[in-house]
């Protein structure tokens, strides 16, 4: 086999005369004037590679043979491509390969789509496919960026003197959130393991074991719905720091996420980062994930609204309802359809209808504009409107008007393509609730997970208003996407045990289940928090793309499953015998 001396990507004008090798994959091929052209193909780049008559037409003829994807080897020297040719979107450009000799290392079947366009392929098809899928641009760009962002966040934590140390993947199974993956075990008939939804209680034995900085990017697992944002198996960046409050956990992770935009994408990132609280954000952007590379903030009218003659609005307000709005820069332009299809989403969002007036030369036009007429100047004043701009409401109980108009300040956003994508905008969401109440299982139910800490002052809530008490947890959001959260611990067993109280989970259910970690916070367990950030969406952001499967190498669809080699799939009956384990529709 001819070995390759040089890389797809490398050669240059001062590489001139040079007599390499390349290997990889035909990316294109031509035929011009007797001449025939390949661009081959590594990770590295493209080379242009030129056979020529005059070399000799045997080794023409085996050129004109080739096929897309096939696999070769060109041993040949570098000249300056014809003054006509250079091709600029190509870092070896100026150059091509005169070949000498070509060895076919491997012939490629028809492909079921173009390497070259992934448009000729549907999803479903390039992920049946997704070795091939893997050959193209786009996913060959976004595993490249996945890698330099691993790198980078390694070399931060390692140069801040934390540890990197693994956790099992069999572990207990402590269903408290979504459902576990179960693994039955072989040796022990009967029982399972589970696969970990986070290494949550293994990193917080770690602070106890005196390991006061540990990180990991691990693998977790969730058999929870799925969506562009979720896959059943993923990767997030886990950390956790003794003897620290929230403040060091924040600051610690924004110089992460610094050094990791600066590294992998050229980005700098704000410095410091803003911050929320929950309640603000649920109030000013309908979201605990506020999309701040816009304005478009929610503004309470009520005040405003019961000045009118719109009898809606006055019926929400004796009903103890919201009235809010946002304001769209430039929505006037918006169609009529346009507005209907606004329409019918906040009705399938849960509210019985949306309302609309747009700001022109002449004052309030269209929709509701009659009604508000009298209170014009006050509506100017309020969302700081212009002609041009459009005004959007929705009138219904707090929980339904703030997370459609939360929606709808997103969608209006996607119809006028105003959305930027090359912005960058990082947020910390504060104060959560410690609690919500769960109407299925009636009980409250933790916001986060039950180890995480009150606030101190509203310690005294936890046992007559549990609703009042709220968290120290945290969020990081950037440009809309929960990158990670994370939270102080209960670090005493009195803490730990006041909050499995809370939750209705008993004293004999928590032993059962928590046990060990309750053993261990009697132990002399420092105070800690952390953190666990999605890898994958982070790497979504730096990627610039919408759907997390396109920067996972090998993901599952929707339905949990992997058409590239078919799993799940039925296992052999001897297998289940062993398990001791009866399969029942």
């Amino acid at each position: 086999m001819l070995k390759r001396t040089v890389t797809c990507g490398e050669l240059r004008r001062e590489n001139l005369r040079q007599t390499v090798v390349l290997n990889g994959w035909v990316n294109r091929k031509r035929d011009h004037g007797g001449l025939s052209f390949i661009d081959l193909r590594d990770r590295y780049g493209l080379t242009q590679v030129v056979f020529d008559p005059e070399v000799g037409e045997k080794l023409l003829n085996k050129a004109k043979k080739l096929g897309a994807e096939d696999v070769v080897a060109v041993k040949g020297v570098v000249r300056i491509r014809p003054q006509a040719s250079p091709n600029r979107e190509m870092s070896t450009g100026e150059i091509e390969v005169l070949a000498q000799e070509l060895e076919i290392l491997n012939k490629s079947k028809p492909l079921p789509f173009l390497i070259t366009d992934r448009s000729t392929g549907l999803e479903d098809l390039r992920l049946k496919y997704r070795y091939l899928d893997l050959r193209t641009k786009d996913l060959q760009r976004t595993i490249a960026i996945r890698h330099s962002a691993a790198q980078s966040v390694r070399k931060y934590y390692t140069e801040n003197n934390f540890y990197e140390v693994e956790t099992p993947f069999l572990m207990k199974s402590t269903p408290e959130g979504a459902r576990d993956y179960l693994v039955p075990s072989r040796i022990n008939k009967g029982k399972f393991y589970a696969l970990p939804q986070s290494p949550q209680t293994y990193k917080q034995l770690l602070m106890i074991s005196g390991f006061d900085k540990y990180f990991q990017i691990v693998k977790c697992f969730r058999d929870e719905d799925l969506r562009a944002d979720r896959q059943p198996e993923f990767t997030q960046i886990d950390v956790e720091i003794s003897f620290v409050e929230e403040e060091d956990v924040l600051k610690s992770t924004e110089s992460m996420l610094r050094q990791v935009f600066k590294e992998v994408i050229g980005i700098e990132l704000v410095n410091p980062f803003p911050r929320m609280t929950y309640e603000n954000a649920f109030k000013l952007y309908g979201t605990d994930k506020p999309d701040l590379r816009f304005g478009m903030k929610i503004h309470k009218i009520n005040k405003i609204a019961d000045k009118t003659d719109f009898k809606v609005f006055k019926s929400v307000i004796n009903n103890d309802g919201i009235i809010a709005g946002i304001c769209v820069p430039g929505g006037a332009k918006l169609s009529r359809k346009g507005i209907d299809e606004l329409t019918e989403k906040a009705r399938i969002l849960g509210t019985k209808g949306l309302v609309f007036t747009k700001i022109t030369e002449n004052g309030l036009e269209g929709g509701i504009a009659k009604f508000l007429c009298s209170a014009i100047k006050e509506i100017n004043q309020e969302f700081k409107a212009n002609i041009g701009d459009l005004l959007l409401f929705v009138a219904d109980q707090k929980n339904i008007t703030y997370p459609v108009l939360g929606n709808l300040r997103l969608e209006v956003r996607k119809k006028l393509d105003s959305i930027p994508t090359d912005s960058f905008k990082p947020v910390w969401v504060t104060h959560f609730p410690l609690l919500e109440w769960s109407e299925e299982e009636q009980r409250y139910v933790a916001t986060h997970h039950p180890f995480t800490s009150s606030v101190p002052e509203d310690m005294k809530f936890l046992d007559k208003e549990p609703e009042k008490a709220h968290s120290r947890s945290y969020d990081i959001v950037i440009n809309g996407q929960e990158i990670g959260g994370g939270s102080i611990r209960n670090h005493t067993v009195e803490m730990q045990e006041k909050m499995f109280e809370v939750l209705k989970i008993s004293k004999q259910e928590s032993r059962k289940k928590f046990g060990f970690l309750l053993d261990a916070l009697s132990y002399g367990a420092p105070p800690h928090g952390g953190i666990a950030l999605g890898f994958d969406r982070l790497v979504m952001i730096l990627a610039g793309v919408g759907n997390i499967r396109e920067v996972i190498a090998f993901p599952k669809t929707t339905s949990a499953s992997s058409l590239m080699d078919g799993c799940p799939t039925d296992v052999d009956k001897q297998q289940l015998k062993e398990l001791g384990i009866t399969i029942k529709y």
